[in-house]
């Protein structure tokens, strides 16, 4: 059986993830199939719906990868659901208040600690083990539930936004940061301004004994959040996965022709 995510952050480990938009199940799976150690589901900006996201866990289980999925913005009924069906990270996106972020923790953990309600329905048999009383005994340990923060608001409360119970951490979303940073003009994830922040926000995590994860738009700036602090990196989607796979192997091809003519 396959390490939990949990335990792989835990001890230290930098975990790539996918990021996947398409809702299609046979799409998740090749994906799964590149490589990363992990295949975020996204249901924000991407059009993954809850029917895609219940069928493409298993792929993603298949291949021995770790299914997260980033919900809609407030529903976090959907967070349940999500865990429901098998994924072990949940991503909430504009958790922007210390409401939204007892809301989030309350929907992902069973009572008495929150309000999550029982039904492992797809979970618990896609997970290999067996036992109700052993899933209940272990959920906490089997999940993880990331607030984003991308807004003024959210960096402002973020040591408030750490100590609630049931936060396990911290996914920055840099665009969106980049937004509110330059307040409105300007769309930079790789803001040179904000980098400075951004290194707070890990360390601040890390401080309260959690985990640090970011979406990185340009795959060389990972070692420099890994410095940081950071250890869950997102990058890309199956529109870039495609679209530079295939540029190097036409390179290839047109290099290939070239030598003969």
């Amino acid at each position: 059986m396959m390490r939990r995510l949990s335990e792989r952050l835990a001890s230290g480990e930098t975990v790539l993830t996918a990021w996947s938009a398409i809702p299609d199940a046979l799409t998740v799976e090749a994906v799964a199939a590149a490589g990363f150690d992990a295949v975020t589901l996204d249901m924000q900006h991407g059009g993954h719906h809850e029917d895609s996201v219940l069928r493409s866990i298993t792929p993603i289980l298949h291949r021995g990868r770790h299914p997260i999925v980033r919900i809609p913005v407030g529903r976090f009924d959907m967070a349940s659901r999500a865990l429901d069906f098998g994924a072990e990270a949940v991503i909430a996106p504009m958790i922007n208040s210390l409401e939204d972020a007892r809301r989030f923790a309350a929907a992902v953990a069973y009572p008495p600690r929150g309000e999550r309600s029982w039904g492992p329905t797809f979970a618990l048999p896609r997970s290999g083990e067996s036992g109700w009383q052993n899933w209940l005994d272990t959920a906490k340990g089997r999940t993880l539930a990331f607030a984003m923060v991308e807004t003024q608001e959210a960096f402002e409360l973020l040591d408030e936004i750490l100590a609630v119970e049931g936060i396990d951490g911290i996914f920055v979303g840099p665009s969106d940061f980049s937004l509110a940073w330059t307040e409105g003009k300007a769309i930079d994830p790789s803001l040179p301004a904000m980098m400075e922040a951004i290194s707070r926000i890990a360390d601040r995590t890390r401080a309260a004994g959690k985990h640090a994860a970011i979406y990185s738009v340009d795959p060389a700036l990972v070692g420099r959040f890994r410095d940081m602090g950071f250890s869950l990196f997102a990058f890309g989607n199956e529109y870039a996965y495609i679209a530079h796979g295939a540029a190097g192997m036409i390179a290839k091809a047109k290099g290939g022709v070239g030598e003969r003519d």
